[in-house]
């Protein structure tokens, strides 16, 4: 059994070291208690489990923190994607929810597992999801400044659990003052992909994220027989042509755990029982 889990890039706390430490530390509290979450429950299940406690920390630019768009409003995306199943259910600039990867599992259930705008929120309140801001001071203060100070903010995981079964869940609160509508990768294969050989999450310039089809690609080329790290070190280097601004964690069906940025800044944390490592 392992976990891996990323916090975004560090943006604003690369140069506030107080506010750094605190989202290692955050961290190191949130993969300790998700691999003990792991003992009793699916990789699938695990996922969610970690990234809610992710969405719940206003360290995090996804769930409460997220970033306020350039109308004022908060729209997160999420999604979620089974290894073993090869399901794959998300939410796309839904509103006022507290945790969107929660919807994102309930849509696990159903033939329709992408939602977005409107859609994806009433689906929400008709599945018991209350009406929640998840807006914080921060945020606001921001917006009115017309900062970016947090835009490369996204949470992930990416479990195996004791069966072998690998899951990915990845979130986001977006970049902060982009125009309504915009689609982020987290909802989609491009920074959220997993099958039986390997999961990925991504985190980074969405628009980047996209157009290299990062995490699809990294779990195919797993797939296809390469190790992770020569899997990353390929699809890493199909970013330099454009300078594309992205970042990652993985988990192979072999407990194998790899992460790769383009622009050094990130924070993850992995945990497997009995080694702890913090990468930044």
């Amino acid at each position: 059994m392992k976990i891996i889990i990323h916090g975004g890039f560090f943006s604003e706390s690369s140069t506030n070291h107080e506010t750094k430490v605190a989202k290692q530390n955050a961290l190191k509290q949130i993969a300790t208690d998700s691999y003990a979450f792991l003992k009793t429950h699916s990789a699938l299940e695990t996922v969610v489990f970690a990234v809610s406690l992710l969405e719940d920390d206003p360290l995090f630019n996804a769930g409460i923190g997220s970033q306020i768009q350039s109308d004022g409003k908060i729209r997160m995306s999420a999604s979620l994607m089974d290894g073993t199943t090869q399901k794959m259910s998300g939410v796309i600039n839904i509103e006022e929810v507290k945790n969107p990867i929660q919807v994102a599992e309930v849509l696990m259930g159903v033939d329709d597992r992408v939602l977005g705008g409107s859609g994806a929120t009433n689906f929400a309140r008709r599945h018991g999801f209350e009406k929640f801001s998840t807006e914080i001071p921060q945020r606001r203060a921001e917006y009115e400044a017309k900062l970016e100070s947090a835009g490369l903010g996204t949470v992930g995981c990416v479990a195996l659990d004791a069966h072998g079964r690998l899951a990915v869940a990845t979130s986001t609160g977006g970049k902060g003052f982009e125009i309504p509508g915009r689609v982020s990768d987290s909802a989609t294969v491009a920074g959220n992909y997993a099958n039986e050989f390997c999961g990925v999450s991504l985190t980074g310039v969405g628009e980047d994220i996209v157009s290299n089809a990062t995490a699809a690609k990294i779990v195919t080329r797993v797939t296809d027989g390469f190790t992770l790290k020569d899997a990353f070190a390929k699809t890493f280097d199909e970013l330099l042509p454009y300078d594309g601004f992205a970042g990652a964690i993985a988990i192979d069906c072999d407990g194998n755990m790899f992460h790769q940025d383009s622009h050094p800044s990130m924070v993850f944390a992995s945990f497997d029982g009995e080694l702890f490592e913090i990468f930044h």
